[in-house]
């Protein structure tokens, strides 16, 4: 088993993640998520994966059983916000066969591993409403509710 920055070579076994995530996010918010499609296509990915500021793990045990999409953001010098390094988790995916086997636990640790080596400050990310399995995992891993987005559908 390793973790590591993904390759063009993964990109198959990541955009085949990406389909279980949107279905995830469709069967949750079918208002909002398309089925059947993914948030970024191979030339985006391989784009992405040259870009040290949105780094993407995944974790290889002969096939990748999952994947975890990073932004790293800096405020400097704001008039409001104190300096801060954060890295931002956009996305972390277990293939549906793979999980219950830490591998999402995995991904999350050596991520913050990560983000603790580089300097930053915090991890911060978004799940949404309904997707329960997400919002007990992340707890476990410690993390707390930083801001709550509401919304009011018309």
């Amino acid at each position: 088993m390793t973790i590591r920055k993904a390759t063009k070579k993964d990109i198959p076994a990541i955009i085949a993640l990406l389909h279980q995530v949107d279905m995830v996010h469709h069967v949750i918010r079918p208002d909002l998520f398309k089925p059947n499609t993914t948030k970024y296509n191979e030339q985006q990915l391989e784009v992405l994966f040259e870009d040290d500021s949105k780094p993407v793990f995944v974790f290889d045990d002969g096939n990748v059983l999952g994947h975890a999409f990073c932004v790293i953001t800096e405020v400097k010098d704001d008039k409001l916000l104190q300096d801060i390094k954060t890295l931002y988790i956009d996305d972390i995916c277990v293939d549906e066969k793979a999980r219950g086997k830490h591998v999402a636990t995995a991904l999350y640790e050596h991520v913050r591993d990560y983000a603790k080596a580089i300097g930053c400050n915090n991890i911060t990310l978004n799940v949404w409403e309904g997707n329960d399995p997400a919002l007990s995992f992340y707890s476990k891993m410690g993390m707390k509710v930083q801001k709550t987005t509401m919304e009011t559908i018309l």
